[in-house]
């Protein structure tokens, strides 16, 4: 058995490797076990940091925390590019949500007045100012909105610079799956179960396993907090001749449904995503990748002739509010940070900034405060 770590974490998703280099940029020793960092859900999202349109009804509380992870981002792209020397997949573009017919503009309109009352930076637009901003846009659609603060960063680039930069921490990883959590006798958490082996932790272990949370044994039950699998189908395309050819994210209505095409500076674009209640199944299915491509390209015509690239399946981490989960349980030595359902990069760097803090100095700070893991949720309402 190896020597202990001070804290040992399950789950090398993108909560979970950030919070890890946070963790380690503190000066603490940190395992990650994870039999694929950096894979799961973190390897198929779409990578959208959105603010602004995911200030949605009912969830006002919500806006403030979004804010301001939001505004987290800029310094922790630039301390990871730093610290490693690769790009974090990080861009600054905006995004442009438009609706393709009457009622799906109608359904912006309130929305964006929605976002004006909460005091958020969003703009409408007129069907000619939609395909000003993006040209490939379809005749159809009849008007929008243009979300400035609204950004991405490329999930897949975002990882492997985490792993990378977790490695020159001197982060150790190791490539098990968890299956519970070790206790003493006193019922306090000091390790890890592997299907290999005991992982010890020498002050903290951290769950941040998305989706997967619950399924970790070695707790009294309700100590992990009520998440569900929400899966989320997701395709990739590639654009003709490799280019882009538009910079901001655009997210439609299509007859009521949800759409959205994220470009990448590779020539990339990715399109989502599907929401389905199914457990813990992420088969590929023919009809959810038919309705999101049949979607994009009544947004964009021009996806007729790009190359079909893959198409993957992953599970979000919901909670009961849509808020997520972040700091100690009553478990003594086990702290939790997941239930980030749509958001999961947008929270990220704020997160793993609260997972630090409270491993340093016993507390976590806010905004993150006022969402921890024993709250009570008698009342909330489940939104998927």
């Amino acid at each position: 058995m190896e020597g202990a770590a001070d804290v040992v974490i399950a789950g090398g998703g993108v909560i979970g490797l950030a919070a890890a280099w946070e963790v380690a940029q503190r000066g603490l020793s940190v395992r990650v076990v994870d039999p694929s960092p950096g894979r799961g859900a973190a390897w198929v999202a779409a990578g959208m940091l959105a603010p602004v349109t995911e200030a949605t009804f009912g969830e006002e509380g919500l806006v403030q925390l979004f804010l301001a992870a939001a505004g987290r981002w800029p310094g922790f792209a630039e301390r990871l590019q730093a610290a490693t020397g690769r790009d974090t997949g990080f861009r600054a573009c905006g995004t442009v949500t438009v609706g393709l017919d009457a009622s799906d503009r109608a359904v912006i309109d309130q929305l964006l007045d929605f976002q004006h009352g909460l005091g958020l930076d969003a703009s409408r637009l007129s069907a000619s100012e939609c395909r000003a901003l993006v040209p490939v846009l379809s005749p159809a659609v009849r008007g929008g909105a243009l979300m400035p603060g609204d950004h991405q960063v490329d999930n897949r680039v975002l990882v492997r610079s985490l792993v990378e930069g977790c490695e020159r921490a001197g982060v150790t990883f190791i490539g098990d799956r968890v299956v519970a959590v070790s206790t003493d006798r006193s019922g306090a958490a000091v390790g890890l179960v592997t299907e290999r082996g005991d992982i010890v932790a020498g002050a903290s272990v951290l769950l941040a396993a998305g989706a997967q949370t619950p399924r970790i044994a070695g707790v009294p039950d309700g100590v992990v907090p009520p998440i569900r699998p929400v899966k989320g189908h997701v395709v990739r395309l590639r654009a003709a001749q490799g280019r882009t050819p538009f910079t901001h994210i655009v997210r439609g209505l299509v007859h009521g449904r949800n759409c959205y095409l994220v470009p990448r500076v590779d020539g990339s674009v990715v399109v989502g995503a599907t929401s389905e209640e199914r457990g813990y199944e992420t088969t590929v299915q023919a009809g959810a990748v038919h309705a999101l491509l049949d979607d994009a390209r009544q947004l964009v015509p021009d996806v007729d002739e790009w190359e079909f690239v893959e198409s993957t399946a992953g599970l979000r981490p919901g909670s009961p509010d849509n808020a997520p989960f972040v700091g100690p349980t009553r478990v003594r030595g086990l702290v939790i940070a997941t239930g980030h359902y749509r958001n999961g990069f947008l929270l990220t760097p704020i997160t793993a900034e609260a997972v630090a803090a409270y491993l340093t100095t016993g507390s976590v700070p806010p905004p993150l405060d006022a969402y921890p893991v024993d709250r009570q949720l008698a009342d909330a309402r489940t939104r998927a």
